[in-house]
């Protein structure tokens, strides 16, 4: 690492006023009403594997400080997943040149959309890569600002060997974004923002990617470029250096000029809810529409998880793979129903909508595999927006601690709790801090899967 970055460390001293503030306030209140012309339109950029929607708590807390709706976006990549070798063509995943390419095409709409000759580019993990390399390679004049949350800019791993591994930083794509004495492109504010230590993709130990005890060759530092602002969020993890709320006060501090007037999400007196349905085909996450899928949305008690009474909304896809709109309350606990070809039944637990969102990604879940075998229901608590960890987070799942999640260092989005045949049916409980899920261990034996997803 250049000794010439700057860095500096903050704290999360009022981290637990903000977070107990994000699902309070009444429904009254109303969103900032002052225009926000001198904050550039804002497209947000998913990492490895991701979609959209996990932007969707930044987008309502952006619009909560008068941000408007249109004057944002979030890519949706195609294929989200990086190829092993990023010269060689892989089914259902991307190379660097593609994310390049699709990334450049939705600033050219935004831009279009707005009338706005520059626009502000915030990306999680990989997708930092997609937006140096847009800036890079003649797209400076279209960015004012770029934000990179947890991405590893100097690499997961830095070594001599796959050379062509676009997480390699000693491979050649890392080592094109990073070469010359400043390592970010004239013309373009650049902030990052990283963890303290809590980062799995930012460690000097290779068992975080399945090597145990051999040397990566990056630090904790790994995020950092010089010439950039790069500050330093206490605690967090890989996720929430772009998620958590602590990070949208930065994010926001750095492309408005001032602090944000609440980092609070403002609820909306009613919510609209839509979005798109999506597959694994062959176990490959993609963003591509799934169509003839139908998607059943049920308000649910949120103590017990049960229906209360029939789908508010139903809908079955075209081509485009969309559903919705959904009218809902945003004091409902709901449950979206997905059943998707070649795919199980999918039951997907949600928290309120405080706001209404165009990015309600409903991705199936995996095909019941070997290690289900024995099950006779399958249920899953899911992280999008962050990891679970023990012991810095409540994380439970039906009254326990999940085995399956790591202590130490974040690495794990999900838990998997497996019942037998005769508690197929019952309720379980999803926790994690002041978040919490009901849901139902649907059968195993009817192809179906509950998903526990959390909103924070």
């Amino acid at each position: 690492m250049k000794l010439s970055r700057r860095s500096i460390l903050l704290g999360v001293g009022s981290l637990p006023f903000a977070v107990a503030s994000l699902r309070t306030g009444a429904l009254a209140q109303t969103a900032p009403t002052a225009q926000n012309a001198e904050v550039p339109p804002i497209l947000f950029v998913h990492g490895n594997g991701e979609y959209d929607a996990v932007w969707m708590t930044t987008l309502w807390r952006m619009e909560s400080n008068g941000v408007a709706r249109d004057r944002m976006m979030a890519v949706n990549f195609t294929d989200p997943l990086a190829r092993s070798d990023d010269k060689v063509e892989q089914a259902g995943r991307s190379s660097t040149e593609d994310q390049r390419r699709e990334l450049a095409a939705a600033i050219a709409e935004l831009k279009r959309r707005t009338g706005a000759p520059r626009v502000a580019l915030v990306g999680s993990s990989r997708g930092g890569y997609a937006i140096r390399n847009v800036i890079k390679n003649g797209g400076a004049g279209d960015v004012s600002h770029a934000v990179l949350c947890g991405t590893p800019n100097h690499g997961v791993f830095a070594t001599e060997d796959q050379p062509n591994n676009e997480f390699n930083g000693g491979g050649t794509f890392l080592r094109g974004l990073n070469e010359g004495e400043s390592e970010v492109t004239p013309g373009t504010a650049f902030l990052t923002l990283r963890s303290d230590g809590m980062d799995k993709y930012a460690q000097a130990d290779g068992r975080f990617i399945g090597k145990p005890g051999t040397p990566t060759g990056v630090t904790v530092e790994g995020p950092e470029l010089t010439g950039a602002t790069n500050l330093v969020l206490v605690a967090l993890d890989h996720r929430e250096v772009a998620f958590h709320p602590r990070a949208f006060r930065e994010i926001y501090k750095f492309i408005a000029g001032r602090e944000p007037a609440s980092i609070a999400i403002v609820p909306e007196q009613s919510v609209s809810l839509s979005g798109l349905v999506t597959g694994t085909p062959g176990g490959v996450s993609t963003n591509r529409p799934v169509a003839g899928a139908t998607v059943d949305v049920f308000r649910v008690d949120p103590d017990t998880g049960e229906r209360k009474g029939g789908a508010v909304h139903s809908a079955k896809t075209g081509a485009d793979g969309r559903w919705g709109p959904a009218q809902v309350e945003p004091s409902w606990f709901l449950e979206f129903v997905l059943t998707s070809p070649d795919a199980p039944t999918t039951h997907i637990y949600r928290t309120p909508f405080p706001r209404s969102s165009d990015v309600v990604h409903l991705r199936a879940a995996r095909p019941l595999g070997p290690a289900d075998k024995d099950a006779g229901a399958v249920v899953i608590m899911s992280r999008p927006r962050g990891y679970f960890g023990l012991p810095r987070d409540v994380v439970l799942l039906d009254g326990k601690e999940p085995a399956d999640v790591k202590p130490g260092v974040p690495t794990d989005s999900a838990a998997t709790l497996r019942l037998p045949a005769a508690e197929a049916g019952r309720n379980v409980v999803a926790q994690f801090g002041e978040e919490r899920i009901v849901a139902r261990a649907w059968p195993a034996s009817e192809n179906r899967i509950a998903i526990a997803e959390l909103t924070y």
